[in-house]
Protein backbone atom coordinates (compact mmCIF):
# COMPACT_ATOMS: atom_id res chain seq x y z
CA UNK A 1 0.00 0.00 0.00
CA UNK A 2 1.35 3.59 -0.94
CA UNK A 3 0.64 6.07 1.43
CA UNK A 4 -0.44 9.10 -0.95
CA UNK A 5 -3.49 6.03 -1.83
CA UNK A 6 -3.98 5.51 2.04
CA UNK A 7 -6.28 6.44 4.53
CA UNK A 8 -4.15 6.97 7.25
CA UNK A 9 -5.34 10.50 9.07
CA UNK A 10 -2.05 11.17 11.41
CA UNK A 11 -2.94 14.14 13.76
CA UNK A 12 -0.14 15.86 15.68
CA UNK A 13 -2.29 15.85 19.29
CA UNK A 14 -4.73 13.73 20.86
CA UNK A 15 -7.84 14.67 21.33
CA UNK A 16 -8.71 16.24 24.96
CA UNK A 17 -11.20 13.26 25.79
CA UNK A 18 -8.33 10.41 25.56
CA UNK A 19 -7.18 9.82 28.87
CA UNK A 20 -5.22 6.15 28.09
CA UNK A 21 -2.19 5.95 25.82
CA UNK A 22 -3.74 3.54 23.67
CA UNK A 23 -6.69 5.47 23.01
CA UNK A 24 -4.19 8.61 22.68
CA UNK A 25 -2.35 6.60 19.70
CA UNK A 26 -4.89 5.04 17.92
CA UNK A 27 -6.76 8.40 17.39
CA UNK A 28 -3.26 9.67 16.83
CA UNK A 29 -2.01 7.44 14.28
CA UNK A 30 -4.86 7.42 12.56
CA UNK A 31 -6.35 4.01 13.90
CA UNK A 32 -9.73 4.81 14.92
CA UNK A 33 -12.61 7.89 15.20
CA UNK A 34 -15.14 8.02 17.84
CA UNK A 35 -18.66 7.86 16.47
CA UNK A 36 -20.12 8.26 19.99
CA UNK A 37 -19.62 7.54 23.21
CA UNK A 38 -17.74 4.42 23.50
CA UNK A 39 -18.35 3.37 20.11
CA UNK A 40 -14.99 3.38 17.27
CA UNK A 41 -14.99 3.32 13.80
CA UNK A 42 -12.31 0.85 13.03
CA UNK A 43 -9.89 2.80 9.99
CA UNK A 44 -8.03 1.14 7.69
CA UNK A 45 -4.85 0.12 9.58
CA UNK A 46 -6.74 -1.14 12.76
CA UNK A 47 -8.99 -3.00 10.72
CA UNK A 48 -5.69 -4.73 9.40
CA UNK A 49 -4.66 -5.01 13.03
CA UNK A 50 -7.87 -6.50 14.17
CA UNK A 51 -7.70 -9.17 11.08
CA UNK A 52 -4.20 -10.54 12.48
CA UNK A 53 -5.71 -10.85 15.94
CA UNK A 54 -8.77 -12.47 14.52
CA UNK A 55 -6.78 -14.40 12.15
CA UNK A 56 -4.68 -15.94 15.13
CA UNK A 57 -7.38 -16.78 17.40
CA UNK A 58 -9.41 -18.47 14.54
CA UNK A 59 -6.03 -20.71 14.17
CA UNK A 60 -5.59 -22.08 17.85
CA UNK A 61 -9.07 -22.68 18.25
CA UNK A 62 -9.32 -24.66 15.08
CA UNK A 63 -6.17 -26.34 16.24
CA UNK A 64 -8.10 -27.21 19.69
CA UNK A 65 -10.95 -28.96 18.05
CA UNK A 66 -13.28 -25.89 18.13
CA UNK A 67 -15.45 -24.98 15.23
CA UNK A 68 -16.46 -21.18 14.14
CA UNK A 69 -20.49 -20.39 13.57
CA UNK A 70 -22.32 -16.82 13.78
CA UNK A 71 -24.71 -16.16 15.51
CA UNK A 72 -27.37 -12.84 15.46
CA UNK A 73 -26.55 -9.83 17.15
CA UNK A 74 -30.10 -9.56 18.23
CA UNK A 75 -31.91 -12.11 20.27
CA UNK A 76 -35.16 -12.54 21.82
CA UNK A 77 -36.06 -11.32 25.25
CA UNK A 78 -37.96 -14.56 25.78
CA UNK A 79 -34.46 -16.70 25.93
CA UNK A 80 -33.18 -14.12 28.41
CA UNK A 81 -36.42 -14.39 30.90
CA UNK A 82 -35.54 -17.86 30.95
CA UNK A 83 -32.39 -18.26 32.28
CA UNK A 84 -33.82 -15.81 34.27
CA UNK A 85 -30.17 -12.92 33.55
CA UNK A 86 -33.30 -10.12 31.97
CA UNK A 87 -33.86 -8.42 35.07
CA UNK A 88 -30.75 -9.40 36.86
CA UNK A 89 -28.17 -8.60 34.02
CA UNK A 90 -28.65 -4.99 34.58
CA UNK A 91 -28.70 -1.39 32.90
CA UNK A 92 -25.63 -2.70 30.36
CA UNK A 93 -28.10 -4.75 28.73
CA UNK A 94 -29.37 -2.62 25.71
CA UNK A 95 -33.28 -3.49 25.42
CA UNK A 96 -35.16 -2.54 22.59
CA UNK A 97 -38.62 -3.54 20.64
CA UNK A 98 -39.04 -4.58 17.27
CA UNK A 99 -42.13 -3.10 15.26
CA UNK A 100 -44.63 -6.61 16.53
CA UNK A 101 -43.91 -4.91 20.08
CA UNK A 102 -41.52 -7.93 21.39
CA UNK A 103 -38.82 -7.37 23.61
CA UNK A 104 -35.51 -7.95 22.53
CA UNK A 105 -31.87 -6.96 23.27
CA UNK A 106 -28.36 -6.57 21.39
CA UNK A 107 -26.23 -9.43 22.60
CA UNK A 108 -23.53 -8.53 25.01
CA UNK A 109 -22.81 -12.51 25.36
CA UNK A 110 -24.66 -15.56 23.69
CA UNK A 111 -24.79 -17.90 26.56
CA UNK A 112 -28.66 -18.27 25.85
CA UNK A 113 -28.50 -18.42 21.96
CA UNK A 114 -25.90 -21.07 21.74
CA UNK A 115 -27.72 -23.29 24.65
CA UNK A 116 -31.35 -22.67 23.00
CA UNK A 117 -29.27 -23.83 19.49
CA UNK A 118 -28.01 -27.26 21.35
CA UNK A 119 -30.58 -28.14 23.57
CA UNK A 120 -32.63 -28.27 19.97
CA UNK A 121 -30.25 -30.27 18.03
CA UNK A 122 -28.14 -32.38 20.35
CA UNK A 123 -29.83 -35.17 21.52
CA UNK A 124 -27.13 -37.82 22.81
CA UNK A 125 -23.84 -38.13 24.51
CA UNK A 126 -22.60 -39.55 21.13
CA UNK A 127 -22.57 -36.24 19.90
CA UNK A 128 -20.54 -34.77 22.51
CA UNK A 129 -18.28 -32.85 23.47
CA UNK A 130 -18.52 -29.66 21.36
CA UNK A 131 -16.94 -26.42 21.07
CA UNK A 132 -18.17 -23.56 19.11
CA UNK A 133 -16.90 -20.41 18.62
CA UNK A 134 -17.75 -16.96 16.96
CA UNK A 135 -16.12 -13.67 16.60
CA UNK A 136 -18.51 -11.31 16.47
CA UNK A 137 -19.32 -7.27 16.98
CA UNK A 138 -21.13 -7.21 21.05
CA UNK A 139 -22.59 -4.38 22.83
CA UNK A 140 -23.05 -3.32 26.51
CA UNK A 141 -24.13 -0.11 27.28
CA UNK A 142 -21.65 1.06 30.34
CA UNK A 143 -22.35 3.60 32.54
CA UNK A 144 -19.09 5.36 31.64
CA UNK A 145 -17.29 4.38 28.47
CA UNK A 146 -13.63 5.23 29.03
CA UNK A 147 -10.39 4.93 27.57
CA UNK A 148 -11.11 4.54 24.26
CA UNK A 149 -11.32 0.28 22.70
CA UNK A 150 -10.27 -0.59 26.35
CA UNK A 151 -14.04 -0.05 27.86
CA UNK A 152 -16.15 0.63 25.09
CA UNK A 153 -19.59 0.36 24.54
CA UNK A 154 -19.43 -1.64 21.30
CA UNK A 155 -16.36 -4.11 20.47
CA UNK A 156 -15.49 -7.27 19.12
CA UNK A 157 -15.05 -10.22 20.93
CA UNK A 158 -14.09 -14.26 20.09
CA UNK A 159 -16.69 -16.25 22.73
CA UNK A 160 -16.68 -19.83 22.31
CA UNK A 161 -18.79 -22.50 24.12
CA UNK A 162 -18.33 -26.21 25.07
CA UNK A 163 -20.68 -28.73 25.72
CA UNK A 164 -19.69 -32.02 27.80
CA UNK A 165 -21.61 -34.48 28.85
CA UNK A 166 -20.39 -34.56 32.39
CA UNK A 167 -17.81 -33.11 34.68
CA UNK A 168 -14.28 -34.82 33.75
CA UNK A 169 -14.94 -33.90 29.91
CA UNK A 170 -15.94 -30.55 30.75
CA UNK A 171 -12.59 -29.91 32.85
CA UNK A 172 -10.85 -31.61 29.48
CA UNK A 173 -12.78 -28.96 27.46
CA UNK A 174 -11.94 -25.84 29.88
CA UNK A 175 -8.04 -26.47 29.59
CA UNK A 176 -7.94 -27.41 26.47
CA UNK A 177 -8.65 -23.98 26.05
CA UNK A 178 -6.36 -22.82 28.52
CA UNK A 179 -3.77 -24.04 26.81
CA UNK A 180 -4.90 -22.24 23.13
CA UNK A 181 -5.60 -18.90 24.94
CA UNK A 182 -1.36 -19.62 26.14
CA UNK A 183 -0.84 -19.98 22.59
CA UNK A 184 -3.02 -17.23 21.02
CA UNK A 185 -1.31 -14.43 23.28
CA UNK A 186 2.00 -15.77 23.34
CA UNK A 187 2.38 -15.64 19.44
CA UNK A 188 0.57 -12.03 19.84
CA UNK A 189 3.93 -11.57 21.48
CA UNK A 190 2.29 -10.05 24.20
CA UNK A 191 3.84 -10.21 28.21
CA UNK A 192 0.32 -11.27 30.00
CA UNK A 193 -0.17 -13.90 33.36
CA UNK A 194 -2.94 -16.16 33.22
CA UNK A 195 -4.49 -15.56 36.69
CA UNK A 196 -7.62 -17.20 38.83
CA UNK A 197 -10.67 -14.96 38.62
CA UNK A 198 -14.15 -14.30 39.95
CA UNK A 199 -16.74 -15.67 37.43
CA UNK A 200 -19.05 -12.98 37.91
CA UNK A 201 -22.23 -12.62 36.00
CA UNK A 202 -21.77 -15.09 33.45
CA UNK A 203 -21.83 -17.53 36.56
CA UNK A 204 -20.18 -20.56 36.99
CA UNK A 205 -17.40 -22.54 39.34
CA UNK A 206 -14.15 -21.17 38.24
CA UNK A 207 -12.50 -19.52 35.89
CA UNK A 208 -9.17 -17.53 34.63
CA UNK A 209 -8.33 -14.36 33.47
CA UNK A 210 -5.52 -13.64 30.83
CA UNK A 211 -4.11 -10.57 31.90
CA UNK A 212 -1.72 -8.52 29.66
CA UNK A 213 0.65 -7.10 31.96
CA UNK A 214 0.85 -3.04 31.67
CA UNK A 215 1.26 -0.36 34.41
CA UNK A 216 -2.45 1.38 32.95
CA UNK A 217 -4.26 -1.48 33.80
CA UNK A 218 -7.49 -1.52 35.46
CA UNK A 219 -7.23 -4.41 37.20
CA UNK A 220 -4.39 -5.78 40.10
CA UNK A 221 -2.75 -8.95 39.65
CA UNK A 222 -1.56 -10.76 42.70
CA UNK A 223 1.48 -13.40 41.80
CA UNK A 224 3.85 -15.69 44.04
CA UNK A 225 7.23 -14.65 43.81
CA UNK A 226 8.54 -18.08 44.59
CA UNK A 227 5.61 -20.83 43.35
CA UNK A 228 2.98 -20.13 40.15
CA UNK A 229 0.28 -18.76 42.29
CA UNK A 230 -1.31 -15.88 40.55
CA UNK A 231 -4.79 -14.27 40.77
CA UNK A 232 -6.96 -11.61 40.13
CA UNK A 233 -7.25 -9.67 43.95
CA UNK A 234 -10.76 -10.00 43.34
CA UNK A 235 -9.98 -13.50 43.70
CA UNK A 236 -6.92 -13.84 46.01
CA UNK A 237 -7.60 -15.63 49.03
CA UNK A 238 -5.63 -13.98 52.16
CA UNK A 239 -4.70 -16.77 54.21
CA UNK A 240 -4.60 -16.00 57.98
CA UNK A 241 -2.81 -18.48 60.24
CA UNK A 242 -2.86 -16.56 63.74
CA UNK A 243 -5.08 -17.10 67.04
CA UNK A 244 -7.92 -15.33 68.49
CA UNK A 245 -6.32 -12.41 70.91
CA UNK A 246 -5.74 -13.27 74.12
CA UNK A 247 -4.83 -10.38 76.01
CA UNK A 248 -7.36 -8.79 78.40
CA UNK A 249 -8.88 -4.80 76.63
CA UNK A 250 -10.25 -2.34 79.38
CA UNK A 251 -13.85 -1.68 79.33
CA UNK A 252 -14.75 0.46 76.24
CA UNK A 253 -14.85 4.10 76.37
CA UNK A 254 -16.77 7.16 74.13
CA UNK A 255 -14.47 9.72 73.17
CA UNK A 256 -15.27 12.49 70.99
CA UNK A 257 -14.05 12.96 67.43
CA UNK A 258 -15.46 15.75 65.88
CA UNK A 259 -15.26 16.23 62.37
CA UNK A 260 -13.38 13.43 62.10
CA UNK A 261 -14.77 10.90 59.45
CA UNK A 262 -11.62 9.19 57.72
CA UNK A 263 -9.19 6.65 59.04
CA UNK A 264 -6.69 9.66 58.13
CA UNK A 265 -8.72 12.18 60.37
CA UNK A 266 -9.23 9.72 63.67
CA UNK A 267 -5.57 8.78 63.32
CA UNK A 268 -4.36 12.23 63.26
CA UNK A 269 -7.12 13.42 66.04
CA UNK A 270 -6.42 10.66 68.33
CA UNK A 271 -2.64 10.15 67.92
CA UNK A 272 -2.55 6.02 66.61
CA UNK A 273 -2.37 4.03 63.65
CA UNK A 274 -4.47 2.98 60.87
CA UNK A 275 -3.72 -0.94 61.65
CA UNK A 276 -5.95 0.22 65.60
CA UNK A 277 -8.89 1.09 63.69
CA UNK A 278 -11.73 -1.03 62.26
CA UNK A 279 -13.60 0.32 59.28
CA UNK A 280 -17.15 -0.60 59.60
CA UNK A 281 -18.71 -0.36 55.93
CA UNK A 282 -22.13 -0.48 55.44
CA UNK A 283 -23.64 -2.62 52.76
CA UNK A 284 -26.93 -2.71 50.84
CA UNK A 285 -26.92 -6.26 49.82
CA UNK A 286 -30.44 -6.91 47.93
CA UNK A 287 -32.14 -4.23 49.75
CA UNK A 288 -31.00 -5.16 53.50
CA UNK A 289 -28.09 -3.75 55.78
CA UNK A 290 -24.98 -5.67 56.30
CA UNK A 291 -21.94 -4.25 57.93
CA UNK A 292 -18.41 -4.88 56.99
CA UNK A 293 -15.09 -4.97 59.62
CA UNK A 294 -11.45 -4.52 58.49
CA UNK A 295 -8.56 -3.66 59.78
CA UNK A 296 -8.36 0.55 59.46
CA UNK A 297 -5.21 0.07 56.50
CA UNK A 298 -7.45 -2.61 54.75
CA UNK A 299 -9.83 -2.65 51.57
CA UNK A 300 -12.91 -4.55 51.35
CA UNK A 301 -13.04 -7.01 48.48
CA UNK A 302 -16.61 -6.63 47.57
CA UNK A 303 -16.57 -9.39 45.52
CA UNK A 304 -15.37 -11.92 48.11
CA UNK A 305 -18.53 -10.62 50.14
CA UNK A 306 -21.24 -10.91 47.39
CA UNK A 307 -19.71 -14.57 46.95
CA UNK A 308 -20.22 -15.31 51.08
CA UNK A 309 -23.50 -13.75 50.90
CA UNK A 310 -24.61 -15.55 47.57
CA UNK A 311 -25.95 -11.63 46.58
CA UNK A 312 -27.53 -11.05 43.56
CA UNK A 313 -26.70 -6.92 44.08
CA UNK A 314 -24.06 -5.51 46.20
CA UNK A 315 -23.09 -1.69 46.81
CA UNK A 316 -22.44 0.57 49.44
CA UNK A 317 -25.06 1.98 51.25
CA UNK A 318 -26.06 5.77 50.27
CA UNK A 319 -25.20 8.00 53.22
CA UNK A 320 -28.91 8.32 53.71
CA UNK A 321 -29.27 4.76 53.95
CA UNK A 322 -26.43 4.69 56.05
CA UNK A 323 -27.62 7.12 58.93
CA UNK A 324 -31.29 5.14 58.83
CA UNK A 325 -29.11 2.27 59.53
CA UNK A 326 -26.46 3.43 62.14
CA UNK A 327 -28.32 6.68 63.50
CA UNK A 328 -24.57 8.66 62.25
CA UNK A 329 -23.05 9.77 59.20
CA UNK A 330 -21.29 8.03 57.03
CA UNK A 331 -17.86 7.57 58.96
CA UNK A 332 -19.23 7.02 62.35
CA UNK A 333 -20.55 3.60 61.91
CA UNK A 334 -18.96 1.09 64.20
CA UNK A 335 -19.89 -2.66 65.53
CA UNK A 336 -21.03 -2.14 69.23
CA UNK A 337 -24.85 -1.00 69.70
CA UNK A 338 -25.89 -1.70 65.85
CA UNK A 339 -29.74 -2.62 65.18
CA UNK A 340 -29.68 -6.25 66.25
CA UNK A 341 -31.33 -7.14 62.67
CA UNK A 342 -28.09 -6.01 61.35
CA UNK A 343 -25.94 -8.76 60.04
CA UNK A 344 -21.87 -8.16 60.78
CA UNK A 345 -19.05 -9.64 58.94
CA UNK A 346 -15.74 -9.20 60.32
CA UNK A 347 -12.24 -10.10 58.37
CA UNK A 348 -10.60 -12.74 59.73
CA UNK A 349 -7.51 -10.86 60.26
CA UNK A 350 -9.57 -9.06 63.40
CA UNK A 351 -9.62 -12.13 65.21
CA UNK A 352 -5.93 -11.20 65.60
CA UNK A 353 -6.50 -8.05 67.85
CA UNK A 354 -8.30 -6.67 70.31
CA UNK A 355 -8.74 -3.02 71.89
CA UNK A 356 -10.03 -1.65 68.87
CA UNK A 357 -10.99 1.68 68.25
CA UNK A 358 -13.88 2.19 65.52
CA UNK A 359 -16.94 3.88 65.36
CA UNK A 360 -19.88 4.56 67.79
CA UNK A 361 -23.26 5.20 65.51
CA UNK A 362 -23.24 8.68 67.15
CA UNK A 363 -22.13 11.94 65.23
CA UNK A 364 -18.78 12.86 66.04
CA UNK A 365 -17.93 10.28 68.38
CA UNK A 366 -15.83 6.49 68.03
CA UNK A 367 -15.47 3.88 70.43
CA UNK A 368 -12.19 3.12 72.35
CA UNK A 369 -11.09 -0.10 73.78
CA UNK A 370 -13.48 -2.45 71.79
CA UNK A 371 -13.57 -6.03 71.81
CA UNK A 372 -15.15 -7.49 69.36
CA UNK A 373 -16.37 -10.79 71.11
CA UNK A 374 -17.37 -8.90 74.08
CA UNK A 375 -18.49 -5.77 72.66
CA UNK A 376 -20.60 -7.20 69.56
CA UNK A 377 -22.24 -9.83 68.01
CA UNK A 378 -20.61 -10.88 64.73
CA UNK A 379 -22.51 -13.18 62.53
CA UNK A 380 -19.57 -14.89 61.04
CA UNK A 381 -15.58 -13.75 60.49
CA UNK A 382 -14.42 -14.64 56.93
CA UNK A 383 -11.60 -13.41 54.50
CA UNK A 384 -13.37 -10.15 53.15
CA UNK A 385 -10.27 -8.03 52.62
CA UNK A 386 -8.17 -7.04 49.13
CA UNK A 387 -5.10 -8.83 49.69
CA UNK A 388 -1.65 -6.71 50.07
CA UNK A 389 1.78 -7.43 49.31
CA UNK A 390 2.56 -7.95 52.35
CA UNK A 391 0.70 -10.77 52.85
CA UNK A 392 1.86 -14.54 52.42
CA UNK A 393 0.87 -16.42 49.33
CA UNK A 394 -1.95 -18.79 50.21
CA UNK A 395 0.34 -21.75 47.86
CA UNK A 396 3.02 -21.88 49.41
CA UNK A 397 3.75 -18.78 52.23
CA UNK A 398 6.07 -16.61 50.22
CA UNK A 399 6.14 -13.31 48.94
CA UNK A 400 3.09 -12.19 46.77
CA UNK A 401 3.69 -9.21 44.40
CA UNK A 402 1.70 -7.12 42.73
CA UNK A 403 1.28 -5.64 38.93
CA UNK A 404 -1.20 -4.40 37.27
CA UNK A 405 -2.85 -5.63 34.06
CA UNK A 406 -5.44 -5.40 31.81
CA UNK A 407 -8.05 -8.51 31.14
CA UNK A 408 -8.08 -9.42 27.69
CA UNK A 409 -9.63 -13.46 27.61
CA UNK A 410 -11.62 -15.46 30.51
CA UNK A 411 -12.37 -18.60 30.64
CA UNK A 412 -15.40 -20.33 32.66
CA UNK A 413 -16.26 -23.45 33.81
CA UNK A 414 -20.08 -22.72 33.75
CA UNK A 415 -21.35 -26.08 34.86
CA UNK A 416 -24.59 -26.54 34.48
CA UNK A 417 -26.30 -23.48 34.85
CA UNK A 418 -27.15 -22.47 31.56
CA UNK A 419 -27.96 -26.02 30.50
CA UNK A 420 -30.39 -26.24 33.53
CA UNK A 421 -32.20 -23.20 33.24
CA UNK A 422 -33.13 -23.52 29.84
CA UNK A 423 -32.85 -27.09 30.04
CA UNK A 424 -30.65 -28.45 27.49
CA UNK A 425 -30.19 -32.12 28.30
CA UNK A 426 -28.74 -35.64 26.29
CA UNK A 427 -29.41 -39.18 26.98
CA UNK A 428 -26.38 -40.32 28.39
CA UNK A 429 -25.10 -44.28 28.14
CA UNK A 430 -28.49 -45.94 30.02
CA UNK A 431 -30.48 -43.36 28.56
CA UNK A 432 -31.03 -41.51 31.44
CA UNK A 433 -31.27 -37.62 30.85
CA UNK A 434 -28.40 -35.23 32.13
CA UNK A 435 -27.45 -32.01 31.80
CA UNK A 436 -25.12 -30.79 29.60
CA UNK A 437 -21.88 -29.63 31.33
CA UNK A 438 -20.80 -25.93 29.51
CA UNK A 439 -17.76 -24.09 29.30
CA UNK A 440 -17.29 -20.50 28.20
CA UNK A 441 -14.89 -18.74 26.65
CA UNK A 442 -14.08 -15.44 25.60
CA UNK A 443 -11.17 -12.90 23.83
CA UNK A 444 -11.76 -9.28 23.37
CA UNK A 445 -10.43 -8.65 19.84
CA UNK A 446 -10.53 -5.23 20.18
CA UNK A 447 -9.26 -4.85 23.65
CA UNK A 448 -6.09 -7.13 22.93
CA UNK A 449 -5.40 -4.17 20.27
CA UNK A 450 -5.42 -1.58 23.23
CA UNK A 451 -3.57 -3.38 25.59
CA UNK A 452 -0.97 -4.30 22.68
CA UNK A 453 -0.14 -0.50 22.82
CA UNK A 454 -0.71 -0.27 26.45
CA UNK A 455 2.21 -2.46 26.78
CA UNK A 456 4.37 -1.57 23.78
CA UNK A 457 5.03 2.31 23.21
CA UNK A 458 7.48 5.15 23.68
CA UNK A 459 7.78 9.02 23.23
CA UNK A 460 7.04 9.26 19.60
CA UNK A 461 3.98 6.63 19.27
CA UNK A 462 3.54 2.77 18.81
CA UNK A 463 5.91 -0.12 18.89
CA UNK A 464 3.70 -2.92 17.39
CA UNK A 465 4.64 -6.43 17.92
CA UNK A 466 5.11 -7.93 14.58
CA UNK A 467 2.30 -10.32 14.98
CA UNK A 468 -0.36 -7.41 15.24
CA UNK A 469 1.04 -4.69 13.24
CA UNK A 470 -1.09 -3.53 10.26
CA UNK A 471 2.36 -3.96 8.00
CA UNK A 472 5.47 -5.73 8.43
CA UNK A 473 7.75 -3.01 7.55
CA UNK A 474 7.35 1.08 6.26
CA UNK A 475 9.90 1.77 3.45
CA UNK A 476 9.97 5.35 3.02
CA UNK A 477 11.16 7.09 0.06
CA UNK A 478 12.85 10.61 1.63
CA UNK A 479 12.74 12.05 -1.97
CA UNK A 480 9.58 11.38 -4.10
CA UNK A 481 10.54 13.97 -6.82
CA UNK A 482 13.92 12.02 -7.65
CA UNK A 483 12.66 10.12 -10.58
CA UNK A 484 15.78 7.22 -9.88
CA UNK A 485 15.13 7.11 -6.19
CA UNK A 486 10.72 6.67 -6.83
CA UNK A 487 12.40 3.90 -9.21
CA UNK A 488 14.81 2.33 -6.74
CA UNK A 489 11.72 3.02 -4.23
CA UNK A 490 9.32 0.83 -6.26
CA UNK A 491 11.96 -1.98 -6.81
CA UNK A 492 12.28 -2.41 -3.04
CA UNK A 493 8.47 -2.48 -2.52
CA UNK A 494 7.94 -5.38 -5.58
CA UNK A 495 11.12 -7.25 -4.29
CA UNK A 496 9.12 -7.02 -0.67
CA UNK A 497 6.00 -7.53 -1.77
CA UNK A 498 7.45 -10.55 -3.48
CA UNK A 499 8.99 -12.10 -0.37
CA UNK A 500 5.16 -12.23 1.38
CA UNK A 501 5.61 -9.05 2.92
CA UNK A 502 3.51 -6.37 3.40
CA UNK A 503 4.85 -3.08 3.17
CA UNK A 504 3.65 0.47 3.65
CA UNK A 505 5.62 2.34 0.95
CA UNK A 506 5.33 6.28 1.80
CA UNK A 507 5.57 7.75 -1.76
CA UNK A 508 4.11 10.95 -0.55
CA UNK A 509 6.09 14.98 -1.70
CA UNK A 510 6.64 15.48 2.05
CA UNK A 511 9.17 16.61 4.08
CA UNK A 512 11.73 13.69 5.03
CA UNK A 513 10.83 15.08 9.33
CA UNK A 514 7.10 14.50 8.34
CA UNK A 515 7.66 10.53 7.17
CA UNK A 516 10.05 10.00 10.04
CA UNK A 517 7.22 11.47 12.16
CA UNK A 518 4.39 9.33 11.21
CA UNK A 519 6.77 6.16 10.60
CA UNK A 520 7.41 6.15 14.27
CA UNK A 521 3.77 7.42 15.23
CA UNK A 522 2.16 4.09 13.51
CA UNK A 523 4.95 1.89 15.00
CA UNK A 524 5.28 -0.89 12.29
CA UNK A 525 8.51 -2.98 13.18
CA UNK A 526 10.65 -1.74 10.61
CA UNK A 527 10.89 0.53 8.92
CA UNK A 528 13.83 1.21 5.61
CA UNK A 529 14.90 4.31 4.88
CA UNK A 530 15.89 5.16 1.08
CA UNK A 531 17.50 8.50 1.47
CA UNK A 532 19.82 10.45 -1.57
CA UNK A 533 23.32 10.16 0.48
CA UNK A 534 22.65 6.11 1.13
CA UNK A 535 21.44 6.14 -2.44
CA UNK A 536 24.56 7.38 -3.87
CA UNK A 537 26.80 4.79 -1.81
CA UNK A 538 24.63 2.22 -2.72
CA UNK A 539 23.23 1.33 0.79
CA UNK A 540 19.36 1.71 2.66
CA UNK A 541 19.11 2.57 5.82
CA UNK A 542 17.25 -0.30 8.27
CA UNK A 543 15.59 1.02 11.61
CA UNK A 544 14.24 -1.53 13.97
CA UNK A 545 11.54 0.42 15.35
CA UNK A 546 11.37 -1.76 19.05
CA UNK A 547 15.25 -0.70 19.67
CA UNK A 548 15.69 2.11 17.86
CA UNK A 549 19.15 0.67 16.46
CA UNK A 550 19.80 1.33 12.72
CA UNK A 551 21.86 -0.77 10.20
CA UNK A 552 23.12 0.03 6.34
CA UNK A 553 22.04 -2.63 3.90
CA UNK A 554 23.37 -2.78 0.47
CA UNK A 555 21.36 -2.37 -2.47
CA UNK A 556 22.93 -4.63 -4.10
CA UNK A 557 22.65 -8.60 -2.57
CA UNK A 558 19.52 -6.28 -0.73
CA UNK A 559 17.78 -9.77 -0.03
CA UNK A 560 19.57 -11.73 1.93
CA UNK A 561 21.19 -8.74 3.74
CA UNK A 562 17.82 -7.74 4.50
CA UNK A 563 16.15 -11.44 5.70
CA UNK A 564 19.37 -12.00 7.95
CA UNK A 565 18.51 -8.53 9.98
CA UNK A 566 14.89 -9.18 10.11
CA UNK A 567 15.61 -12.67 11.23
CA UNK A 568 17.32 -10.83 14.58
CA UNK A 569 14.74 -8.44 14.70
CA UNK A 570 11.42 -10.89 15.03
CA UNK A 571 14.51 -13.09 17.44
CA UNK A 572 14.45 -9.93 19.64
CA UNK A 573 10.14 -10.10 19.91
CA UNK A 574 10.34 -13.85 20.40
CA UNK A 575 13.06 -13.19 23.18
CA UNK A 576 10.26 -10.77 25.08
Amino acid sequence: MRVSKAYIPTLKEAPADAEVISHKLLIRAGFVRKLTSGVYVYLPLAWRSLNKIAEIVREEMDRAGAQELHMPMVQPAELWQESGRWDVYGRELLRLKDRHDRDCCIGPTHEEVITDLIRGEVRSYRQLPLNLYQIQTKFRDEIRPRFGLMRGREFIMKDAYSFDSDDKGADASYWSMYEAYRRIFSRLALRFRAVEADSGAIGGSFSHEFMVLAETGEDTVASCTSCSFAANVERAPVVWRGEHCQQPCPPAELTATPGAHSVAQVCDFLGVQAQQLIKTIIFDVDGKAVAVLVRGDREVNPVKLKNLLDAEKLEIAAPELVRAWTRAPVGFAGPQGLHAAMRIYADLELRGGTDWIAGANENDTHVRHLDLMRDATITAFADLRVIAAADPCPLCGAGIELARGIEVGHVFKLGTKYSKALNAVVLDGHGKERHIVMGCYGIGVSRVLAACIEQNHDADGIVFPPPVAPYDAALLNLDAKNADMCAKAEELYDTLKAQGLDVLLDDREDRPGVKFKDADLIGLPIQLILGNKGYARGVIEAKDRRSGEKTELPLDGFVAAFATWREQVLQGWDGK
